[in-house]
């Protein structure tokens, strides 16, 4: 009786002792740590331009307007409105851009009508036949416009290169190819390797998130507008 006595003792003493030692290596040793990875910093660029003269850039208040419409979550709803523009609580992806420029003085619709009227063999989408109240949030013509107006800028992204990242600036405007057709503003968030969110309307409502390089189409434009 006393022999099993002390060989349980025994085993419960090497049970604290080896609890005790494998706590003191998750303590006191960092490699059996993940290693740490800091996160990238991204400068923000000085935009010259503010067109409503309110004291805030055209590029921050673009990014303010098309987060003011995520926090408005207007549904996603792909329509043909008389007169162009959909109620507020509706929208799809144009509808972030041109409601985002809107808000730092800008009218994207008369822009775009404009620049159709007197160009309308570079919109081949419009095919000779100008709708003002569609064209204006036709993904396919609002490429043409920026490429026309607007800076064009790289289409490649590089996790944690911050040479790369710095042209991924809050308020530039994203397109995408088809089969998912899509238009977005960069955010000013980052995930911890520098790549920035995106806001758009993908549905159901407007949103935030992490697709820059996961939208499942790829990148056919970069730009930003005004172009400076």
């Amino acid at each position: 009786m006393k022999t099993l006595v002390k060989i349980i003792i025994g085993l419960t003493v090497l049970a604290i002792l080896g609890f005790a030692i494998w706590k003191g290596i998750r303590l006191f040793a960092p490699s059996y740590h993940l290693p740490f990875v800091p996160s990238v910093r991204v400068p923000k660029i000085s935009c010259p331009i503010d067109k409503d003269t309110d004291g805030v850039d055209d590029l921050t208040e673009f990014v303010v307007g098309a987060k003011a419409e995520v926090m408005r979550k207007p549904e996603y709803r792909s329509a043909y409105y008389k007169g162009g523009y959909p109620p507020e609580k509706e929208g799809v992806c144009t509808d972030v851009v041109w409601r985002a420029m809107r808000d730092a003085g800008y009218d994207l619709k008369s822009l775009v009508d404009k620049d159709i009227r007197e160009n309308l063999s570079q919109y081949p989408r419009v095919n000779d036949k100008p709708d003002p109240n569609i064209d204006f949030r036709r993904v396919p013509n609002l490429i043409v416009f920026l490429r026309r107006h607007g800076m064009q800028l790289t289409k490649e992204i590089k996790s944690g290169n911050v040479e790369n990242l710095y042209l991924w600036q809050p308020g530039d405007i994203v397109t995408f190819d088809y089969p998912h057709e899509h238009i977005a503003i960069i955010s000013d968030k980052r995930r911890p390797d520098g790549v920035p969110y995106i806001l758009h309307n993908a549905g159901p409502t407007a949103s935030e998130t992490d697709q820059l390089q996961s939208w499942p189409s790829p990148i056919t434009g970069h730009f930003r507008f005004p172009r400076f």
